[in-house]
């Protein structure tokens, strides 16, 4: 079955940084365009980032613009988010998607906590 799973996430002080993954398997995305999102308690999904199927271009909220960079290692079929200067309204669960066609895909997601 296709599957997406997060990693990467946990708790980390204002200013800190984290590295998320998104593996994929039972599929081969690197056809495939790929997005971040996240969704903070009690407030709707945001999109963060996205990248084209071959990642020479990228995307991203204004929020996370100059502090995040997208990523993809298409041989190892993974996403990844890189993110820097961390704030405490960055703290959410973070899912990344891939869209094959007329199915999106998702991972469970993984939470960031960004608290002093």
């Amino acid at each position: 079955q296709v599957q997406l799973v997060e990693s990467g996430g946990g708790l980390v002080q204002p200013g800190g940084s984290l590295r998320l993954s998104c593996a994929a398997s039972g599929f081969t995305f690197s056809s495939y365009h790929r997005s971040w999102y996240r969704q903070a308690p009690g407030k709707e999904r945001e999109w963060v980032a996205d990248i084209s199927s071959g990642g020479g271009a990228t995307n991203y909220a204004n929020s996370v613009k100059d502090r995040f960079t997208i990523s993809r290692d298409n041989a190892k079929n993974t996403l990844y988010l890189e993110m820097r200067s961390l704030k405490f309204e960055d703290t959410a669960v973070y899912r990344c998607k891939t869209t094959g066609g007329p199915i999106d895909y998702w991972g469970q997601g993984t939470q960031v906590t960004v608290s002093s």
